[in-house]
């Protein structure tokens, strides 16, 4: 089965999510577009159909053209049916990160300014904790996942505060195509993602910047329509399963294969099981199937393409013992692959994130913003060739949105430089952020949570590399004149409050954190010192943190 147009020449002003599934259901029908490890599917037509019936449900029910709605839903098809529909109706999806807590939660929720949320019954409670502090929302729609009942009575303060109602009521009898749709200009989504300095930051994205970062990832992962796209674990609310698997299989054509959760164990059998020929693989994991030990039939499986970010050191022997082809790139949430690196052209290092697709200027530039020479590090800085492919900008944030535009050109935040064949090489954050199994993470958001600790007086927290080819979160902590704290009771604390993965892996208590003599604190001398002979290991501990 071949393609019938290449994703590259649909004109901008199809590049919708309505229109892509529209012609993709023509051309596609029955053909299965997700199917789920515990066998449930959605054919191309079917998807089409149910999300028709969602934008015209969303429409009655009151959801406005491109008013922001809250996504708080477990990995299941109708996720997807809900990402579709609201995209047909013009309304912002806001996605929620499933571990999202307390104060991060009550800030994406406010800064969003979101009055509705479809959230599934099993995380009401997240919104109980903040309903008194949250400033906009005043509609809850309730979704049962496997068929859970969602009519129990809910806690006194969100039944007093807000409007409720079940997922039913988003779903219309009418399933032809929802005609009065966005443009290819009108948002999609607002994307909260850790910016370089701050508390996370949404990303203003529109339907042309979603198409093509899908597009992007289709390229990287060579997708062909008889593909069979595994997500090996990677939630729907992350946009690397959401763009860069569902949206990137819907243009193409490929059927994706959907896992709930991630584990070791799953990963050869699911590949066997449903004929999996292509996977987005974060370091991390890719590390730990290359650290598990080596069997004579490693290479006798359909996998055939492999998307790693960012790539491990051994991705030459990764792809001789598993038989596969490995290639990456380089984006972010702002700007949809702009660089793409296949691995099978012999690249020098696992730092190097390839050449340029064309579509977009590239160039390292310095504190001054002028031009590196090649080889010499700087900030990569990116600027789109053709209008509404990159983000339109931070939501609510238009003095950040000025900063990271200055001078014409996205200033990403990463540190990288370029060779003298024109490849671009990634080396680290420039800033306080991190990046962890896929999700990054603000160390001012961190170091919010660990300063509401009664004991600590403050902290600084900043990335270290950890042996998975992976950043780690660190904490460096002072502590109250007279105060006693164990570490383990720290981490109990931080548990109780904020997202597993944002939960620093390592501890030092010192007595006094550097500081410049205008008191602000020197973070790099203690990425300088990074793990020392002080430092308490989270992982070596034994803490196990709660999901």
């Amino acid at each position: 089965m071949a393609n019938a147009f290449t994703p590259s020449d649909i004109p901008l002003e199809q590049r919708t999510v309505g229109a892509i599934m529209s012609a993709r259901a023509e051309e596609f029908g029955d053909k299965p577009f997700v199917v789920t490890t515990d066998g449930a599917s959605i054919s191309y037509r079917e998807i089409h159909r149910r999300s028709n019936q969602l934008a015209h449900g969303a429409a009655d029910f009151g959801i406005e053209f491109q008013e922001p709605v809250l996504v708080m839903l477990p990995d299941t098809l109708d996720y997807l049916v809900v990402w579709a529909g609201l995209g047909k109706r013009g309304a912002i999806e806001v996605p929620v990160n499933l571990a999202y807590r307390k104060s991060i939660l009550r800030r994406l929720c406010n800064d969003s300014t979101a009055k509705k949320i479809i959230i599934d019954r099993e995380h009401v409670d997240r919104l109980e904790e903040i309903i008194d502090e949250l400033d906009c929302l005043d509609t809850i729609v309730l979704y049962g996942a496997n068929n859970q009942a969602v009519s129990e009575q809910l806690p006194p303060k969100l039944e007093q505060r807000c409007k409720v109602a079940e997922f039913d009521a988003l779903r219309s009898d009418d399933d032809s195509d929802f005609e009065v749709g966005p443009a290819f200009n009108d948002l999609v989504g607002i994307m909260y993602t850790s910016g370089t300095t701050g508390a996370s930051k949404g990303v203003a994205v529109t339907h042309s910047h979603s198409f093509c970062y899908a597009d992007g990832a289709g390229e990287i992962f060579h997708l062909q329509p008889e593909d069979r796209f595994y997500t090996s674990g990677l939630p729907l609310f992350h946009i690397g399963c959401q763009w860069a698997v569902c949206y990137a299989s819907l243009i193409y054509g490929a059927t994706v294969v959907l896992r709930d959760g991630y584990r070791n164990e799953h990963f050869w059998l699911d590949i066997a099981e449903h004929d999996c020929t292509v996977v987005f693989l974060l370091g991390a994991i890719a590390n730990f199937l290359w650290q598990q030990p080596a069997a004579p039939g490693d290479h006798r499986t359909p996998l055939r393409k492999v998307g790693m970010f960012p790539v491990i050191p051994e991705h030459e022997a990764f792809c001789e013992r598993f038989g596969v082809e490995v290639s990456s790139g380089y984006g972010s949430t702002e700007c949809p692959c702009p660089m793409i690196a296949h691995f099978g052209e012999s690249f020098p290092n696992n730092q190097c994130v390839g050449y340029p697709t064309g579509k977009y200027d590239v160039s390292i530039r310095d504190r001054a913003d002028a031009e590196c020479a090649d080889g010499v590090m700087g900030e990569i800085c990116v600027r789109s060739k053709r209008p509404w492919e990159i983000l339109i900008g931070y939501w609510r944030q238009p003095e950040y949105t000025a900063k990271a535009f200055r001078n014409l050109w996205y200033h990403t935040g990463d540190a990288g430089y370029r060779d003298e064949q024109g490849r671009f090489y990634f080396v680290d954050r420039l800033t306080d952020s991190m990046r962890r199994r896929g999700e990054n993470i603000s160390s001012m958001e961190v170091e919010d949570e660990i300063n509401q600790h009664p004991d600590v007086l403050e902290c600084a927290v900043f990335p270290v590399w950890g042996e998975h080819t992976e950043q780690e979160v660190m904490g460096v902590v002072t502590l109250q004149p007279g105060s006693v704290l164990q570490p383990h009771d720290l981490i109990d604390f931080l548990d109780a409050r904020m997202a597993y993965f944002m939960i620093p892996r390592y501890l030092d208590f010192v007595d006094e954190i550097p500081k410049t003599p205008t008191g602000k604190m020197q973070k790099y001398k203690l990425r300088e010192r990074g793990i020392s002979g002080t430092t308490w290991d989270r992982v070596k501990a034994g803490v196990k943190l709660s999901r």
